[in-house]
């Protein structure tokens, strides 16, 4: 039984981390031959499971691994998060046979590097029965100039804060406009409402809280007490 192995896939590596796409029964595939660009995702690992199982024949794993995977990229500023990158490697290392099920790696250790003219990646497989994996962090003599990264979409983050808060006092706004016309709206209907409910005298033009009225012209003309009992 084989205890080591090395695969070598020549080629920028790619991820398809992001890539979801599902069938009309909701089961998520990985088309290879439907001409679109999402196709690489399914041919790449075809790819690795061919050219895996043709540096490794007659190898297959069957208990735990230890991976080490170094990724070297054609762009040290454009390439797939190195995080991501190992979902598509190990879905085509598991199709080509030279491991049963992607959950036995353990443990598992990725670098990545830059080679403008030889991008690749390098993957070594180590039986965990027969090896074992230590690493240690130490610090530098001397210091390197850091690497500094940037959220990707910054200006799109930004865009999308200023809008949204432009958007938000916007709708603030709005919503009190609404508010003060529903408030008048209601008053001028209360009003309404009372003026068509209230009995007003013909004479003084105040209104009759009580019952203490007469009525005259058929009942079209209200007069309250105190001015009836002025006309006479």
């Amino acid at each position: 039984m084989s205890n080591y192995a090395k695969v070598i896939i020549k080629g920028s590596p790619i991820t398809k981390s992001n890539f979801k796409l599902h069938n009309l029964n909701g089961r998520a595939i990985l088309p290879h031959s439907s001409g679109k660009y999402h196709d690489r995702y399914a041919l790449y690992e075809q790819e690795i499971a061919l050219l895996a199982r043709n540096q490794n024949p007659d190898v297959v794993f069957s208990e735990s691994l230890i991976a080490l995977l170094r990724v070297y990229y054609k762009s040290e500023k454009r390439h797939p998060d190195t995080i991501n990158i190992t979902k598509s490697i190990f879905d085509g290392i598991e199709k080509s046979g030279l491991i049963i099920n992607d959950a036995q790696i353990t443990k598992i250790f990725t670098e990545e590097y830059y080679d403008k003219e030889n991008p690749r990646f390098e993957l070594e497989l180590f039986a965990e029965s027969e090896y074992d994996f230590s690493y240690k962090v130490v610090k530098r003599t001397t210091s390197l100039k850091p690497k500094l990264y940037s959220p990707i979409r910054k200006n799109i983050l930004s865009d999308k804060t200023s809008s949204s808060a432009a958007d938000y006092q916007k709708d603030k706004l709005d919503c009190n406009a609404e508010n003060k016309r529903d408030k008048k709206s209601k008053k001028n209907s209360s009003n309404s409402l009372m003026s068509s409910e209230m009995i007003i005298c013909s004479i003084c033009n105040k209104a009759i809280i009580s019952d203490d009225y007469v009525k005259a012209d058929s009942g079209k003309t209200l007069i309250c007490k105190k001015c009836f009992n002025k006309l006479f």
